[in-house]
């Protein structure tokens, strides 16, 4: 099994016809089971258009009805992303998946707003998508590096989850699922909800938690993980040389008030049983030692 994704989701590309989305759309077709997953396009005002043999809508609504797409995953430029989540989340689509990266935060907060209520999940934005391996792929991630097996990983970096997961192949542990939940301050899934789902899973037998500076996420999935995971976790914090005040890359990686420093995100992890490392090159070996 897997969360989230799998080799039967139908998915749809939105801005399909921009360069870095024709990109990665032919990647993800053509890994694994893709190109019986990418069913569709969306483009206003270019219906009737193919890639790659992919069927270019003028709305989700349509491309829904046409394919049965479950999902989409989004490349649409910073202005214009959050309109396209909103009409994604309109057509009842499962799930979400923005990867734009730079969606101003007005915009952003009222489309969070406009979701409550929805059964749609969105995943990002700016995020590197999710990978369910050797059965899908959906985002821009290197799909050869993983393996199918028993550890989930759930990040906000994009590029500790590629260094997490060589890490796990370097210890011969291939992956159930991989989440990139993005760096943005307003964004869709949580470290908590992804931790729920594989708790749940069956096939995956621990989780890998990275983390950044910034916010509370962290610390509120390690109290949750202390009272009701049934399965190890490692964690890792990145920012740990960070000083208060200063940003990472990621628009919600910033301390603000001395909280939400990567030490005080260790400190509750260990407390709440997470098997920590201060050393992102440290990941894989725990996580094999957690099983």
């Amino acid at each position: 099994m897997s969360i989230l994704i799998n080799k039967n989701t139908k998915v749809i590309t939105q801005g399909i016809t921009g360069k870095t989305a024709q990109f990665h759309t032919h990647h993800c077709a053509d890994y694994a089971n893709g190109r019986n997953c990418f069913v569709a396009g969306v483009v206003p005002k270019k219906g009737g258009q193919s890639f790659e043999s992919i069927p270019i809508f003028n709305t989700v609504a349509e491309a829904k009805a046409a394919t049965g797409a479950t999902c989409s995953v989004i490349y649409v430029p910073p202005p214009f992303a959050a309109a396209a989540i909103d009409e994604a989340v309109d057509a009842g689509l499962d799930l979400v998946i923005c990867i734009t990266e730079g969606i101003p935060v007005r915009d952003m907060i009222r489309t969070r707003y406009k979701m409550q209520g929805k059964s749609t999940i969105l995943v990002g934005p700016n995020c590197p998508g999710v990978i369910t391996p050797d059965e899908i792929k959906i985002g821009i991630m290197p799909g050869h590096i993983h393996k199918r097996g028993p550890i989930g990983v759930v990040s906000r970096s994009g590029t500790l989850t590629y260094e997490a997961v060589g890490q796990l192949m370097e210890q011969g542990l291939g992956q159930s699922t991989c989440v990139g939940t993005g760096g943005d301050p307003v964004n869709g899934l949580k470290h908590l909800d992804v931790m729920k789902l594989f708790n749940d899973d069956p096939q995956t037998e621990a989780v890998v938690m990275v983390g950044e500076i910034g916010g509370t996420d962290e610390e509120a999935c390690a109290r949750w993980i202390k009272e009701n995971m049934r399965k190890p976790v490692v964690g890792f914090i990145a920012g740990v040389t960070a000083p208060p005040g200063k940003r990472m890359g990621h628009a919600g990686a910033i301390i603000s008030g001395g909280r939400g420093t990567a030490m005080e995100k260790l400190a509750v992890m260990e407390e709440c049983g997470i098997t920590v490392t201060r050393s992102p090159a440290e990941m894989g070996r725990l996580a094999k030692a957690a099983l």
